[in-house]
């Protein structure tokens, strides 16, 4: 890494953490919020939903195993700025093609290592998420709480058109060469043809809907009903995607348009996009819930599942109205809304990631629901 260059992480409410500064040099502002996952550092960095964001990983050691480029989620990484304990100074993985610095540095993206991520956490849980930055040029601490606080907030600000595609694809096999197929998945003679509307999609959500049996072709968040309806799906798919729902009002005006004319699914911020679709609010989270061991309950079937989990804002259940909408998950740390239902339409969604499989299994029924909601008008 050559040599060591101090960094300063200042907080809008005033707390200064000290580190060393790697990957890119300068100064970069967001929302700072935690991961608690223990591997998948690669993901977070390249999952959309973190535009905006200063993310600070809890597990202490990290960048031991590298970055290739098979693992990303999307074409490059998010994060405005990345806060860990220690990077590690072995990078160790037969997989590894270059080192989380390298990487770094290539993407222009700035870290802070060496910082008390625990006492950073620990603020963060008592006071919430807060807008911060990062910088490894200027070292003013008082200065750099000011821009923390003249920085712009995520809340009431439309992320979803930075990260959207910009043209319509088609997504397949041909798309995943580094990806082995499961022996029961049939690679051949999709049924059902898909359209996802990509708010920030990640490519295991893509990987997971062609190995359930989907053709799938990807449009901008912009694309409006008329024009999904003209492409004759047989479903459309809502994507994950970053901040606040409500003021992306061309997403979820125009799922209300699509509700009961076809099946629709959605996964988190496409979750938020039908709670407001279907008359609901949304609300900002103290910290949100970003990590791999969230605990749900699926209220249909009484299971619980392990799930991954990355959003900041959540659908009010008390908002929803008294109609045939229904919550269909709880977070059984919150009991926030983790799932929701139409009786009427058929239309589901939740909150989490089950193309994430942490585990591993318990979420893969949702795209299988999906299926036979298109197939069988069973949801």
């Amino acid at each position: 890494m050559g040599m060591i260059k101090k960094a300063i992480l200042a907080l809008e409410d005033g707390l200064i953490l000290e580190g060393v500064h790697f990957g890119f040099e300068g100064e970069s502002y967001g929302e700072v919020v935690f991961n608690t996952s223990l591997s998948g550092y690669q993901e977070i960095l390249t999952d959309p939903s973190y535009a905006g964001q200063i993310v600070t990983m809890t597990n202490p050691h990290i960048g031991n195993y590298g970055i290739n480029q098979a693992d990303a989620e999307s074409r490059r990484p998010w994060v405005e700025g990345f806060v860990v304990r220690e990077l590690s100074p072995v990078v160790s993985n037969w997989r590894s093609e270059e080192d989380l610095d390298q990487y770094l540095k290539r993407n222009k993206i700035i870290g802070i290592q060496e910082v008390d991520t625990r006492k950073l956490v620990k603020h963060l849980r008592d006071f919430g998420a807060k807008k911060g930055v990062i910088s490894s040029v200027d070292l003013d601490s008082k200065s750099l709480v000011e821009k923390a606080k003249a920085s712009p907030s995520i809340v009431g600000i439309d992320l979803v058109k930075k990260v959207t595609c910009a043209a319509f694809y088609d997504f397949n096999e041909t798309l995943m060469p580094e990806f082995t197929w499961p022996d029961e998945v049939v690679k051949t003679d999709k049924k059902y043809s898909v359209v996802c509307v990509d708010c920030g999609i990640k490519l295991n959500i893509l990987r997971k809907l062609v190995q359930h049996g989907f053709r799938v072709h990807v449009v901008p968040a912009t694309t409006t009903a008329e024009e999904i309806l003209k492409l004759k799906p047989d479903g459309v798919f809502y994507s994950n995607g970053p901040g606040d729902p409500e003021p992306v009002t061309y997403v979820w005006q125009g799922m209300q348009k699509l509700l009961g004319k076809v099946p629709v699914f959605g996964i988190c911020l496409g979750h938020q996009m039908l709670g407001l679709a279907l008359g609901g609010k949304t609300f900002k989270l103290k910290f949100g819930h970003r990590g791999g061991n969230h605990p749900v309950k699926d209220l249909k079937t009484g299971l619980f599942e392990i799930t991954s989990q990355n959003h900041g804002f959540c659908v009010d259940a008390g908002s929803l109205p008294g109609n045939e909408a229904r919550v269909s998950h709880l977070n059984l740390n919150d009991q926030t809304v983790e799932g929701l239902r139409h009786e009427k339409f058929p239309v589901f969604s939740v909150q989490y990631h089950p193309e994430n499989s942490p585990g591993p299994h318990d979420s893969d029924y949702l795209f299988k629901r999906f299926y036979q909601m298109i197939d069988r008008g069973v949801w």
